[in-house]
C-alpha cells in the first residue's frame, strides 16, 4: 500500500475515536435537581466525617469536580486552584467540592489533607468516594478523567467533561457559574458542555 494511503486509512481509523471524546458526556441531567452526594471529607471543617454535600449546598452556586484519582497531575491541580481562586469573584456563598474517585480510600485520605497543604484551597472542599464510577445518580462517564458540574440554586445549570484538563478551560466554567448565579432558570437556555481539554 503507498504510503500516502496508508496515512489516510489510519486517520479515517481515528476519527470516529476523536468524534466520541468530542462529543464526551458526564454528569446529571441538565436542568434537573442536584441529586445527593454522600462523600467521605478529607479537609475543612467536616474532615473526618461523612457529609451529603449536595444537601449541605442546597441552592448555594457550587461547582462539583469529579476526577479519577490515577488521572491527579499538575494541570488538574491547576485547575482546580483556579476555580478556587475565583469563587468568590462570582458570589461569596460560591464554593468547590472536589471529589476523588479512589478504589483505595486509606492512601487517598491521607493524601488529601498533603494536597490541601501544597494547594491552600481557600474557597473549596477536597472529599473522597469509592469507587471509579462515582455515585450511580450522577452519571459519570468512565471515560472522563475530569467532570465539572455546576449547580446552582439546587438545579444542574451545566456540565463539563475532560479526558485532560487544566487552567485554560477555568473560564469556560467559571461564565456558566456566573451566569446561573444572576438569572432564572426559566429565563435563561441552560447549555450543556463536553470538553476535551
Amino acid at each position: 500500500m503507498h504510503p500516502r494511503t496508508l496515512l489516510l486509512s489510519s486517520l479515517l481509523f481515528l476519527v470516529p475515536s476523536l468524534v466520541r471524546a468530542q462529543d464526551l458526556l458526564s454528569g446529571p441531567d441538565v436542568g434537573q435537581p442536584v441529586p445527593g452526594l454522600s462523600v467521605l471529607a478529607a479537609t475543612g471543617s467536616n474532615a473526618g466525617n461523612e457529609i451529603d454535600y449536595a444537601d449541605q449546598r442546597k441552592e448555594k452556586p457550587t461547582v462539583y469536580v469529579f476526577i479519577q484519582a490515577d488521572k491527579w497531575d499538575r494541570p488538574v491541580a491547576r485547575f482546580l486552584s483556579g476555580l478556587d481562586e475565583a469563587m468568590p469573584k462570582i458570589s461569596q456563598e460560591a464554593y468547590v467540592v472536589a471529589t476523588w474517585l479512589t478504589a483505595d480510600q486509606e492512601k487517598t485520605k491521607q493524601y488529601l489533607p498533603v494536597a490541601q497543604q501544597s494547594l491552600r484551597l481557600a474557597n473549596s472542599a477536597l472529599t473522597q468516594f469509592t469507587g471509579a464510577s462515582g455515585p450511580a445518580a450522577w452519571k459519570l462517564h468512565s471515560g472522563a478523567h475530569v467532570t465539572a458540574v455546576v449547580v446552582v440554586k439546587g438545579t444542574v445549570a451545566a456540565n463539563f467533561a475532560y479526558r485532560s484538563v487544566n487552567e485554560t478551560v477555568v473560564h469556560d466554567v467559571l461564565v456558566q457559574v456566573s451566569r446561573f448565579s444572576r438569572g432564572s432558570f426559566g429565563q435563561i437556555e441552560i447549555g450543556l458542555h463536553a470538553k476535551n481539554g
